[in-house]
């Protein structure tokens, strides 16, 4: 009885703790914080309990063995009060870390030797039971749990191999030799070591696998957004045609009848320029990408690439440098439509926010191409910091933005194989780090310099 207490005090410890300090996070996690819920664990514990106190009682009043019942049971108590008392103080729907996960596990450990203490220690075939916490925490726990866990079994099993209660036989009893003894040690040893070790592959593969499918998921939502946003594109390029030719035609009137020199002149001129440009970008977007043309396969230095993408976002009061800060041979990139578009949107967002300057430098070595777009306006704040890049999330809600253009720069930009980065700078304003591998982009447009020759 005094094993009993103990190991149940044990078990309860890091909860009694947690609960004096006033944080469960201690030993347990909310839904979401670890591998495994606490209900999974719970379930497999009742299972166990009821598994043993039928095998106490049948082996006690069915083959009549006198098993030293009272204690026995009241090990198996344990284990239902524990239970019991995990399911009063914490929801279901908890998930238990690493940590909790093992001192959980190690408590069956420390429950299961004491019962296996009272029933004969090796020669009973129930020690075969020892096999199963360490296989769970070999699916579900970390290498470090698993060996403390596997450690822990090892050393009761050898305990329990010299010291324990008689099995009661029936009919004079039966004494194993100390072969045997030694044997079932070895097979419960090899087994532990085997079973985790293969338990712990197939259940790391399948992580593998799993998070391969939710990555792939990911893309292929990501994808199905751009392709939706491309249909609302041209749908808007078709609407907008006949609203926007009306509004030029208005305009070029009021410029003909308004005297030159008059007050709303310069409104006209400002109001016939934008209109101007609308046309050209839904020209842009209702034009099919033929491929033709030179521009289409030719590969640029970077800086003229860059340059590319930021002469239509270029406008008066703020300044956008453009500086390679390598040494070298400037490499070059295939000229891309995902490129040209991804750099002008971020450019565009650049100096939308920048108070005064926008620097966009560009740097190179063996291994990667990266380009750093900063500006010296408010910077993001946190919360749309975490979600930049996904759809529908904008810090400027109020001047009509639909929050698509980070998006929509993030994913093609994403496409010719770059990573995208966010981040606010130290000194002020934002800062976007877009970088390619030159590894995962085609020979001719990572590896020759700007007269052609091979880097």
């Amino acid at each position: 009885m005094l094993a009993l207490a103990d190991s149940f005090a044990l078990a309860l410890a890091p909860l009694k703790r947690a609960a004096v300090r006033g944080s469960r996070a201690a030993v347990f996690h909310s839904a979401g914080g670890g591998r495994v819920r606490l209900r999974t664990l719970v379930l497999i514990r009742w299972i166990a309990v009821v598994g043993q106190a039928l095998a106490l009682l049948f082996v006690h009043y069915g083959l009549e063995f006198q098993l030293p019942l009272t204690m026995s049971l009241s090990v198996v108590g344990a284990s239902v009060v524990l239970n019991v008392a995990v399911f009063l103080l914490y929801p279901s729907a908890y998930r238990l870390t690493d940590r909790g996960a093992t001192i959980y596990l190690g408590f069956d450990l420390l429950q299961l030797a004491v019962l296996v203490f009272l029933t004969g220690g090796l020669s009973n075939p129930f020690s075969l039971l020892f096999l199963v916490p360490v296989t769970i925490s070999a699916t579900i726990l970390s290498l470090r749990s698993t060996v403390c866990l596997g450690l822990f079994a090892l050393a009761a099993v050898s305990v329990l191999a010299f010291y324990h209660l008689p099995l009661p036989w029936t009919n004079g009893g039966l004494t194993l030799p100390g072969v045997y003894i030694a044997g079932t040690w070895a097979a419960l040893a090899l087994g532990m070591g085997f079973v985790s070790v293969y338990a712990s592959q197939v259940a790391a593969e399948a992580r593998r696998m799993s998070d391969a499918l939710g990555e792939t998921q990911l893309a292929l939502a990501r994808e199905q957004q751009l392709s939706a946003l491309g249909g609302l594109a041209a749908a808007a390029a078709h609407e907008l045609g006949t609203p926007l030719s009306t509004i030029a035609l208005v305009a070029k009137e009021l410029a003909r009848d308004l005297p030159a020199d008059g007050p709303a002149a310069e409104d006209v001129a400002l109001l016939m320029s934008e209109a101007v440009r609308c046309r050209d970008i839904l020209a842009r977007l209702s034009r099919k990408p033929t491929g033709d043309g030179p521009a289409s396969f030719a590969p640029l230095p970077v800086s003229a690439l860059v340059e590319a993408a930021a002469a239509p976002h270029r406008r008066a009061g703020i300044s956008v440098e453009i500086v390679a800060v390598s040494a070298g041979v400037q490499p070059t990139l295939q000229w891309s439509p995902e490129i040209v578009h991804g750099l002008g949107n971020l450019i565009q967002n650049a100096v939308d926010f920048a108070r005064t300057v926008v620097r966009i430098a560009i740097a190179w070595d063996g291994a990667n191409i990266g380009i750093t777009i900063s500006d010296d306006g408010p910077g993001i704040s946190a919360d749309v910091m975490s979600a930049l890049g996904e759809p529908y999330t904008t810090s400027r809600p109020d001047d009509g933005g639909m929050g698509l253009g980070i998006f929509i720069a993030k994913t093609l930009l994403e496409h010719t194989g770059a990573s995208v980065a966010f981040a606010n700078r130290p000194a002020g304003g934002c800062e976007v780090a877009i970088n390619w591998r030159r590894a995962l982009l085609p020979s001719s447009a990572a590896s020759q310099d700007t007269t052609g020759k091979a880097a």
